[in-house]
């Protein structure tokens, strides 16, 4: 019997599996997607199932990454970020967080998740503790008071793993979720976020840029290399094909110019954009017997202020303490006592944090002319009563978790 099965072998995944093999519990790792030969020394080689998208890790998660032994490798391709710019296209309001004033080397770093990907894979796979199995589904999933049973199948041929704590980190349509009869809850935001890389004629200065728009929300955060940076564009869905393709090329850079204005100087060029469905989906509950839910199968949220896997990240650092006191003891790992508490003590950050993602989507999408009124001077006010630029920026570095 192992003592961890986690199903998703994603950045949550791949992560927490590296977490629970510093605290010496064995974990099998299963994924569904053949993982690519990541062996290339160059990144520019390496094309991975980890998608186009960037990460941007707050304090927090670079910290975890930091006791992982990671952050060496990571900060290669990480860009801080010192400066966070936020506005309202058409409006007054302009509020701005300095990392110099709120006294932090930096309020987190960005990273392509290629690169990413690509470190904490090669890491679980040579970690003794870990087994990785990818190119397997699963397809039954069965629980008794001592056990937790997984059935799957893999070219054609059927395996079983008896374990005593399953961790679904499997997608926001997680199979395990389902199997086990946990429901969800789920919002469809009737937006797609346009996601891709840009080149600029100015450098990017480590600065990144919240900037509302009657389009949508738009983050514009500095990269690896002096002019490039990341687009997450959230916009009404069914218009993506607007934007999508190279024949669109120009016409993207010219709404992005429109959008951002000259504080970068020209958008030059782009890469090309993916589309990606947004909606919230949350789970009713994380903890249903030896299965916890973990990553976007316990709460897929809006990527508005960047804070989905760092959320996630911090989720995966507490259950491995509470796995960890349990293994020290040579106690059941799957203890059902211990498994609620560690969704208990979870709540309060993720409420906080979903909270916020969503009446930020909420707030900024009215156009009406005195709700935008309301969020400009709102903004003027953030950025001028003492005490609140540092509340916020601790939450958002994850030091208030």
């Amino acid at each position: 019997m192992s003592d961890v099965v986690i199903v998703g072998g994603g950045m949550v995944g791949l992560s927490l599996s590296l977490m629970l093999a510093q605290a010496n519990i064995r974990v099998k790792l299963l994924e569904a997607i053949q993982y690519p030969n990541t062996e290339e020394s160059s990144l520019d080689s390496y094309h991975s199932n980890f998608d186009a998208r960037n990460s941007a890790l707050s304090r927090r998660s670079v910290s975890i990454y930091q006791e992982l032994g990671l952050w060496d490798r990571l900060k290669n391709y990480a860009t801080p970020i010192l400066e966070v710019d936020i506005t309202e296209e058409g409006g007054f309001g302009h509020a701005k967080l300095l990392a110099q004033e709120e006294k932090v080397e930096s309020f987190g770093s960005v990273i392509e998740n290629a690169w990413l990907g690509r470190v904490l894979l090669n890491q679980v796979r040579q970690h003794d503790l870990i087994e990785l199995i990818d190119g397997i589904k699963v397809t039954a999933l069965h629980q008794t008071r001592q056990s937790a049973t997984l059935t799957a199948e893999k070219d054609g041929k059927q395996y079983v793993f008896d374990s005593q704590v399953v961790i679904a980190a499997d997608g926001r349509d997680s199979f395990c979720r389902k199997a086990v009869g946990i429901g969800a809850d789920v919002h469809d935001y009737d937006q797609v976020a346009l996601v891709t890389t840009v080149q600029t004629s100015q450098p990017h200065q480590h600065v990144g840029f919240e900037r509302f728009s009657p389009l949508g929300p738009l983050a514009l955060l500095p990269l690896h290399g002096h002019n490039r940076r990341s687009v997450v564009w959230p916009v009404k869905k069914g218009t993506e094909a607007e934007w999508l393709g190279e024949d669109n090329d120009q016409h993207f850079l010219k709404a992005l110019q429109h959008t951002y204005g000259q504080r970068a100087g020209i958008f030059e060029k782009t890469a090309p954009r993916f589309a990606y469905p947004l909606s919230q989906v949350l789970a009713h509950r994380q903890v249903a017997g030896r299965v916890v839910l973990m990553g976007n199968a316990a709460h897929t949220i809006h990527p508005v202020a960047g804070q989905g896997f760092n959320l996630c990240l911090r989720d995966a650092h507490v259950l491995v303490r509470y796995l960890s006191q349990q293994h020290i003891k040579n106690a059941d790992l799957g203890q059902s006592e211990v498994l609620l508490r560690y969704e208990q003590a979870r709540l309060k950050d993720q409420k906080r944090v979903i909270q916020f993602c969503d009446s930020v989507v909420k707030g900024f999408s009215n156009q009406h002319p005195i709700l935008r009124l309301a969020r400009n001077a709102g903004l003027i006010a953030f950025d001028r009563i003492p005490g609140i630029k540092p509340l916020v920026a601790s939450y958002a570095m994850g030091l208030k978790a």
